[in-house]
């Protein structure tokens, strides 16, 4: 196959461009695959480091002001498509998705579409692109059934979920977890440390956290540190935390380049998204690395989780259900190691790369089997 990755981040891309990285590293050993990207992105970036993996500096301007960046981008892609002959473009948003349409050879390539969030679908613009969308890959089975309510119901619809690198994210050795919890609780080793790796953006829910640690008991509250890697918060975020009585007791590290030694040291982590959120790279690296998780049942979180073997869940902006949670953490302290080696042998079974790469490439090759069978 020949296939062609797009992605309209002109940043960092967070997990559109792991999503893509991942993919076109292991596809690239079997079949011709290209990356269009920004310059300067970081997946631009990180696709030129892949062996065999082709990479064009493409933009993709989004609004009407910008209809003379668009036009040039358009052209270019357009000519691109032309003389390359995909067999397959996957694209990635909706910027992406457009601009690939409006460039379309008179012959075209399948086109794949992955829907990464939990915005709701609807209008003429996503009635007009699931006209000419072939297939669809949903990464959790809540964004299948939400969009088999769209116009993309008339697209071949298939969940894959996204898969990490639990090589990579494994479980460390129990001396350097010792150590990597000491630089986080004052030699305290009774504290239980809470933590994400999953950003500091408001709908990850995290201050929805602090406010029910804010429920608890002087006495009780003290015995929890929460880490919270990502871009430092707001200085109204950060008055809100001194508000509740927490400056002592929450830590932001900052945007890590490994988040891997911050959550080594976690007892448990967290996402507690209420917006955007589908499935969580975030909570599956978590897991991968041995630790038990308390989501938020929004989206696809809940589809992490065997609720009570490796994790904890509780609706939505839910202060007390979150409160009661971390008191049952604390309670039943004994029996998180256990529930950390559970949730490292789900992603064993469920959250692999190789896995991801080869259902997603099954979706590919069923799609191009059909169109030549039609």
């Amino acid at each position: 196959m020949k296939l062609l990755y797009t992605n309209f981040h002109t940043g960092d891309g967070g997990g559109h461009t792991t999503y893509i990285r991942e993919l076109a590293a292991a596809l690239a050993a079997r079949h011709e695959v290209h990356v269009a990207a920004p310059p300067g992105s970081r997946l631009n970036r990180e696709a030129r480091a892949l062996p065999g993996v082709f990479v064009l500096d493409q933009p993709f301007p989004n609004g009407l002001k910008k209809w003379k960046a668009r036009s040039r981008a358009r052209a270019k892609l357009a000519e691109y498509l032309r003389t390359q002959a995909f067999d397959l473009v996957h694209v990635n948003g909706s910027a992406d998705h457009r601009l690939v349409l409006s460039a379309m050879p008179p012959k075209r390539p399948a086109l794949v579409w992955t829907k990464h969030n939990s915005k709701v679908v609807r209008g003429l613009g996503a009635w007009l692109r699931a006209r000419h969308t072939d297939q669809v890959i949903a990464v959790c089975d809540y964004t299948r059934r939400e969009l088999l309510r769209t116009a993309y119901r008339r697209c071949r619809l298939d969940t894959v979920y996204n898969g990490v690198d639990i090589d990579r994210w494994s479980p460390w050795p129990a001396d350097l977890v010792a150590a990597e919890r000491a630089r986080w609780n004052d030699g305290d080793d009774s504290l239980l440390l809470l933590g994400s790796n999953a950003g500091t953006a408001s709908y990850k829910g995290w201050m929805d956290l602090l406010e029910a640690l804010a429920l608890l008991p002087e006495p009780t509250r003290r015995r929890v540190r929460v880490l919270l890697a990502g871009v430092p918060p707001k200085a109204e975020h950060l008055a809100r935390v001194a508000e509740l009585g927490l400056s002592g007791q929450v830590v932001f590290p900052g945007v890590l380049t490994d988040p891997r030694p911050l959550v080594a040291a976690f007892d448990a982590g967290f996402v507690l998204s209420y917006d955007v959120e589908t499935i969580s790279f975030a909570c599956r690296e978590m897991m991968a690395m041995g630790k038990p998780v308390l989501l938020t049942d929004y989206a696809g979180l809940p589809e992490n989780l065997e609720v009570g073997v490796d994790g904890w869940l509780v609706p939505v902006r839910d202060r007390a259900a979150m409160a009661a949670a971390v008191t049952t953490m604390l309670a039943e302290r004994d029996a998180l190691p256990a529930m950390g080696e559970a949730a490292r042998r789900h992603a064993e079974r469920e959250f692999g790369l190789p896995l991801f790469v080869e259902r997603t490439e099954a979706v590919y090759e069923r799609l191009l089997a059909g169109r030549q069978a039609g």
